[in-house]
């Protein structure tokens, strides 16, 4: 069997399924476009996702992770990684480690270069992962690393996935 391989500039990305992808008023915060590169690739333990980010945007609201690491790696253009109270520029070449916890590991990407930012995003596959939101309030836990919602919630509600955002 020829190895399993995939290009990270030249794989061809598409916008984020729904339910996930932003509607709404997030949509003028938010937008990304995945190859979702372990799965193409057949991996099962190990995520890794090559994200496209239009310049202006972000692809996911400020979150931490209570289970799932996070390595990401800039591949072109430009931007700034947030990540609890700080925030860095980022370009090609640099790796950003996210590691489990609570707030003060809460992270977010933004482009605000002026060309897409391309970033390779590898992650641990745990069974169950509690996600939380700092600067909406929200709380999401997601099962099997499929990241199908069990629950996103506020305090007694239920909002949407990007609701506050």
């Amino acid at each position: 069997m020829p190895p399993k391989s995939l290009n990270i500039f030249t794989q061809a990305c598409a916008p984020l399924p729904e339910p996930i992808r932003a509607t709404g008023p997030a949509a003028e915060r938010y937008a990304v476009d995945v190859a979702m590169a372990g799965a193409l690739l057949g991996m099962e333990r190990l995520g890794c996702n090559i994200f496209v980010v239009p310049p202006g945007k972000r692809a996911f609201p400020l979150h931490n992770h209570h289970a799932t690491e996070e390595l990401f790696v800039i591949l072109e253009g430009a931007g700034s990684f947030r990540q609890g109270n700080d925030s860095v520029p980022v370009g090609p070449g640099d790796m950003l480690a996210c590691t489990a916890g609570g707030a003060d590991s809460a992270h977010q990407i933004v482009n605000d270069g002026t060309q897409p930012l391309r970033y390779l995003a590898i992650s641990t596959r745990t069974e169950l992962d509690v996600i939380e939101y700092p600067d909406s309030g929200k709380t999401r836990v997601i099962a099997g690393g499929t990241g199908f919602d069990l629950l996103v919630g506020r305090d007694a509600a239920t909002p949407g996935y990007w609701d506050g955002e």
